[in-house]
This record gives C-alpha cells, structure tokens and sequence, in this order.
C-alpha cells in the first residue's frame, strides 16, 4: 500500500468520508479507516457509501491514483434506509445498539422505527434482529447524507455508550465494596 504523505492528518481524511459508520471498510468506522489510510495501511477504495466521488476526493488530497470500488468492500448502490415492519418487530431491542447515529427509536417491548431522516444505511442493525423484521429501502429522493450531521450523531452515540459502560462498572464495583463490607462484618 502507498503510504499518505506526511503531511496529510486522519482528520483531513476523514472530513472526507460519508461517516456511515458502516464498517464495510474493515474498520470500526470512519475514524479508524481514515487513520489506517493514512498511516498506509489501508487503500482509498475501501468505501462502498463514498463510492467514486469519495475514491476520488481522497485520490486528489493524497496525490495518488483513482482506484475503483474494492469489490470485497462491497459495491456502489443508491442510497438506502432501514425500514422496520412494525408488525413483525417483537420489540427486543437488539437493532438500538449497534446503530451508530441512533436512527432506530423504540424501547425493549415496544416495536421499533426508523427515523429515516438519519438512517445513513449501514445496515448494522440488520444481523443482530432474531425476527429479519429489518430491511434496506432506496431513500427517498430528498434524502440527504450529511457527513457532518452523521460525525456529530455518532460522536454523541459513541460517548452515550462509553457513559453507560463507565456508570455500570461503578455500580458493579460499588456492589463489590458493600458485599465485601457485608462479609468482613458478618465474619
């Protein structure tokens, strides 16, 4: 792989890219993508949502060749949203989590809908959904990606996991301290 110049930030690189989130890259985002282009450990042509506009913006602000979709990647497609069919969701909450913009709303019982606005198509929520009630729609055709809006929902939703992550290993570790409390006292 040809490394990026120096002088090119993964901030630069990812500015660049759909923030889908989608992980069809190989990476857990556009973040980490953008970082392993360029340290040089990853091709331009990793983006199926960027599709050429993207291969090729990253092309010019790297100094290197156009290259086509890697097709292990996946392929080039319209724009597409999640749909839900509500009459088949059993409310089990497990397509809330992995979306990275937090386009799915519902509550665990409670059927589940696809806010279609921010649905960037990444289509994460689909395997972890025991009932196949989730399916990929062609957006409509006022349906805009906006990077920035995506960058901002997934910096929000990544920090909202990270919190509840931290909150449950204080009161794990609280739980600790009271039944060690509790078994030196009775001891």
């Amino acid at each position: 792989m040809t490394g990026a110049p120096l002088s090119v930030a993964p901030a630069q690189i990812d500015a660049l890219l759909p923030q889908t989130q989608c992980t069809r890259c190989g990476y857990a985002g556009c973040a980490p993508y953008a970082a392993a282009i360029a340290a040089g450990s990853a091709e331009i042509n990793q983006c199926p949502p960027g599709g050429t506009e993207t291969i090729a913006a990253l092309a010019a602000l790297l100094q290197r060749p156009v290259l086509s979709l890697n097709p292990s990647h996946g392929r080039i497609e319209a724009p597409r949203v999640a749909w839900i069919n509500e009459a088949l969701c059993i409310g089990c909450a497990k397509c809330l989590a992995p979306c990275p913009v937090d386009a799915i709303v519902g509550a665990a019982k409670y059927t589940h809908t696809v806010i279609a606005d921010r649905c960037t198509g990444c289509e994460l929520c689909i395997p972890p959904c025991p009932v196949d009630c989730i399916e990929l729609r062609e957006a409509a055709p006022t349906a805009r990606n906006d990077a920035t809006v995506n960058r901002l929902r997934f910096a929000a939703h990544s920090s909202r996991i990270e919190e509840r992550a931290r909150a449950r290993e204080l009161e794990i570790a609280a739980k600790k301290a009271d039944l060690t409390r509790k078994l030196s006292a009775s001891s």
